[in-house]
This record gives C-alpha cells, sequence and structure tokens, in this order.
C-alpha cells in the first residue's frame, strides 16, 4: 500500500517470494476498491469478475458500476453457488469465458464471493494465459480469515477435495466486514471454526475472546461495537475492545507469517491444516452436504 493512501481499519500485509498480498478493511469497497486497484502496475483494462448466485444479486452491482465507472471493462460471471461448482466443467466454461473477453496478461480476474469462488476464480487466473493477476473480495467469514489468503487454488476431483490447482498468490485482497451481514447463522458457525483454529494454533488471547462472546458468537460483533456485544467485566480490566475487522486481521497476520516462512507447504503451513484431513473427508463422503467449515470443526 503507498504512504499516501490511508485507512482507520486494520490491515495485514503477506510478503511471499516475488508476491505481496495485501489486505486492507474499509466500511465499503465499492466506494473505495479504484483506489486500490490505481496501486496496480500495469494498470489492468478489463476485469473478470466471478460470483455465484447467492453473493452476485446481493453484492455485485455497487462493484461493477463503482469499476465501470472508473473506466474499467467489467465482464461479470456468475457459477451456481456451491461446492459442486469446484469441477474442470466449470473451470474450463470460466477460461473459455475469460478468453472470448479478450483478456490478456496485463488483466486481472476479480473473485466476489466466499470459498469457493475464491478457489476456482483463483485457479482460473493461475493457468490462463500461463498466469494474470486475481483479486480477493471475500464475503464469507471463512474465506476473510482464511481461504482468501496465502494463494491456494484448486478444483475438485472424484478422488477428493482440492486435488487439482495451484499456489497463486492474489494481488490484493480486500475486505469489507460490512458484507458479512448478509451472512446466514450457519455461515457465521463455519467461518468461526477457522477462527477457532487461528486462536487454537496461536493466540491464547484470541481464544479467551472467543468465549466471552455471548451467543450466536462472532456476529454478534457484526454491525455493532465489541463493548455493546461483551459485558466489560468479562473482557478484562484495561482490555482493548476488539472489533470484527481486528479478529479477521489477527488471522491474517498468523496466515501471513506462516505463509511467508513456508509458501508451498512444505513444514510449517502444514500447522495451517489443523482439522482438516478429517474435515475434508467428512466433505467427501458427505458428498458436500456438510460445508467445509462445519467439517473443519468435526476434524
Amino acid at each position: 500500500m503507498p504512504s499516501n493512501a490511508k485507512t482507520d481499519f486494520p490491515s495485514a500485509r503477506c510478503s511471499i517470494s516475488r508476491h505481496r498480498t495485501s489486505t486492507f478493511f474499509f466500511p465499503r469497497p465499492s466506494q473505495t476498491i479504484t483506489n486500490c486497484f490505481s496501486t496496480l502496475s500495469p494498470a489492468p483494462k478489463s476485469i473478470v469478475l466471478v460470483s455465484d448466485t447467492n453473493v452476485a444479486p446481493l453484492h455485485a452491482a455497487p462493484v461493477i458500476s463503482s469499476l465501470s465507472a472508473a473506466g474499467f471493462s467489467v465482464h461479470p460471471y456468475t457459477i451456481p453457488a456451491g461446492e459442486p461448482s469446484k469441477t474442470w466443467a466449470t473451470l474450463g466454461a470460466l477460461l473459455e469465458f475469460m478468453a472470448a473477453a479478450r483478456l490478456t496478461r496485463s488483466d486481472l480476474v476479480l473473485a466476489l464471493g466466499g470459498g469457493v469462488v475464491g478457489d476456482l476464480a483463483g485457479f482460473a487466473a493461475a493457468v490462463y494465459r500461463r498466469g494474470i493477476r486475481h483479486i480477493q473480495i471475500p464475503t464469507s467469514l471463512l474465506a476473510a480469515v482464511d481461504s482468501s489468503v496465502g494463494g491456494k487454488t484448486a478444483v475438485d476431483l472424484a478422488a477428493g477435495k482440492n486435488q487439482a490447482g495451484a499456489f497463486h498468490q492474489p494481488s490484493l485482497v480486500l475486505c469489507d466486514t460490512a458484507l458479512l451481514a448478509t451472512l446466514p447463522p450457519r455461515e457465521w458457525a463455519c467461518g468461526s471454526a477457522e477462527v477457532v483454529k487461528y486462536a487454537l494454533l496461536g493466540s491464547p488471547t484470541l481464544f479467551s475472546t472467543l468465549e466471552s462472546l455471548p451467543p450466536p458468537g462472532l456476529s454478534t460483533l457484526c454491525g455493532q461495537g465489541f463493548a455493546a456485544a461483551v459485558p466489560s467485566a468479562a473482557r478484562g480490566s484495561g482490555a482493548e475492545p476488539p472489533s470484527l475487522a481486528s479478529i479477521i486481521a489477527e488471522c491474517v497476520a498468523m496466515k501471513a507469517s506462516i505463509v511467508s516462512r513456508d509458501e508451498f507447504e512444505t513444514g510449517d503451513r502444514m500447522l495451517l491444516n489443523l482439522g482438516h484431513t478429517i474435515g475434508h473427508a467428512v466433505e467427501l463422503l458427505s458428498d458436500y452436504a456438510i460445508p467445509h467449515g462445519e467439517a473443519v470443526s468435526i476434524g
């Protein structure tokens, strides 16, 4: 992020070899997204915006409007929501769409959605013309704290989840916590599983914060301050009241630290698979009826 770009929200930056992934938090990316895009060099001219049938009706229009007003040529592409879309067929159709839109190596793919959209769009960017840039705008808690950061992209095979993919770092991850207000309770629970994972891996303070939240948990922080959700006695004397953005930022910073040491998962990055080995098996055996976050909780 350039020194003259300002935000009052927490941010985390991950430097990985020649790549840099930055996560910014701000109230409305539809209003400020073009400022972030202006930091990209070379500047893209065309953008394929990938979303799904749940997210696009809620959030795509303001993003498309903002980018179009800034002079970008935006090509929306919507996939059916859910894990069954992470297939070779869906990937191939997306790549054909990108080719028909005549994306060049200086253009980019924008993923607006949760983990499925991010995985698919990132993989498409990794293999299209041997690799173009992509940007992630996560719209689920799970994607915000985990899957949008670190460069893992994939589709599923009959043999299992995420069995074909690539490590391809996003140029930017833009996280607007206001987008999470539209999440149903089950999605909050799924994302919370990944937050608990990070607390277990290295943050007793975060674990205590999670324990202190009243039901239904992290969703109480969406749209109101921490102080309104948790009594001061539960926070402890002198404790700074965290926000949802600061909790997400802590998880992102922890993942960024691990990934920067082990981008290709030959050592420390395996820590991030806590709960995932059994969890992926649960997903596969349920034919993906059990979503990722719930499966990780079981794992």
